[in-house]
């Protein structure tokens, strides 16, 4: 039977991405997919109703999920959702496994294969599936936008009548997509860039993005492309050397996170109350605590009236429409290699990205990563 695709409304507070746009429902459609919308879902990313030619509107979810095989959706689905699932179906979207057991739990029950897309290997096969890496990149973009709208200079150097203003001093702790993606923007916009990562292999890429690299003699390079966890001597090397440089920073903007862990404390107080005022942080480890030992996550804050520390949530919603491409484009990418001539869905569980991605499936917990025995029964 050919796959029903139902991509719901995200109900999730703020989130303004859709796991679909018009350019992937077309495709979709001509290998024989039946796609289904709810209607106005796709509202909050600025496509209209009208622009997904082809596609079922729905009402209500209800009606959406009940005859669907296949669902796309960004966040987590609540449990209500999940009762509305048939059981056995495909889910695909970002699901936080490490935030979400009672979720594990209902998809076990009810025996839905879930993927997880912040499970997908980062490998070269599977770049055009990693919506990590593409959200990252629109996070990046926007915290150096946020840090040039807090900021009390100009970015880049002005020669004017009165005199010539000094570029702005920026300094971008974590070089992975997020962070190259902000010594980008950084540099666009006409800032001194200084770049940060305890991986080694970093130094090249922040290098040919113009950045100058802060080198402290730490080296933690670990697996899945993501640092090691430092040791204490580690740490207090890496902070003497970044401190100096965050003390004369106009703007700092923190990207170091990995996915279903608390994110590094690389900023403590100390380093904060050294900053020159009228500093200010962006930190976009926000989602797992923060990078900024004082960053309060979803919330901007002055420190003593000199330091302002912004640790903003769900970055990428900030920027709908190409989000919702991107995003769309990755499940699409992950998904359509197994979509065989007749419209079905026939998904290879020896593929290496559909292993690693898998979270559930047949009622158990698949991914060795959040395994847990009292679901895995």
């Amino acid at each position: 039977m050919p796959i029903r695709l139902a991509v719901p409304n995200e109900i999730t507070p703020g989130e303004r991405r859709i796991a679909l746009e018009p350019g992937v429902a077309q495709r979709l459609m001509k290998m024989g997919v039946e796609v289904m919308m709810e209607k106005g879902a796709a509202l909050s990313s600025h496509f209209t109703d009208e622009a997904f030619e082809g596609v079922t509107i729905v009402d209500t979810p209800a009606e959406l999920y009940k005859n669907a095989s296949l669902v796309f959706k960004v966040q987590a689905p609540t449990l209500e959702e999940l009762d509305m699932m048939p059981d056995g179906i495909v889910l695909v979207g970002f699901l936080a496994p490490h935030k979400n057991e009672v979720i594990i739990d209902k998809l076990c029950q009810k025996k839905i294969t879930s993927i997880a897309v912040e499970l997908i290997p980062r490998i070269t096969r599977a770049q055009s599936m990693d919506a990590l890496s593409s959200q990252a990149s629109i996070a990046g973009y926007k915290g150096v936008l946020m840090g040039a709208d807090l900021a009390s200079v100009f970015f880049p150097m002005l020669t004017t009548a009165a005199g010539t203003i000094r570029p702005a001093k920026v300094v971008i702790i974590g070089a992975g997509v997020a962070g190259l993606q902000a010594i980008a923007t950084a540099k666009r916009l006409g800032a001194i860039v200084y770049a940060y990562d305890v991986r080694p292999e970093t130094r090249e890429q922040c290098e040919s993005l113009g950045a100058k690299f802060i080198d402290t003699g730490v080296q933690a390079a670990g697996e899945g492309g993501y640092a090691r966890e430092l040791t204490e001597d580690e740490k207090q090397q890496q902070r003497d050397v970044l401190a100096e440089q965050i003390s004369q920073a106009d703007v700092v903007i923190s990207t170091a996170a990995i996915p279903g862990r608390p994110s590094p404390k690389i900023i403590d107080k100390d380093m904060v109350a050294n900053m020159k005022t009228g500093g200010v942080i962006v930190d976009l480890a926000a989602e797992g605590g923060g990078n900024c030992e004082l960053s309060k996550p979803g919330e901007t804050i002055e420190i003593d009236s000199r330091v302002t520390i912004h640790a903003p949530l769900n970055v990428p919603s900030q920027t709908p429409v190409h989000a919702s491409e991107m995003y769309a484009k990755n499940l699409f990418n992950l998904i359509s290699p197994f979509i065989t001539e007749d419209g079905e869905l026939a998904l290879n569980n020896e593929d290496e990205v559909i292993a690693n991605a898998t979270l559930t499936r047949d009622g158990e917990v698949i991914s060795e990563r959040y395994r847990r025995p009292e679901v895995s029964k």
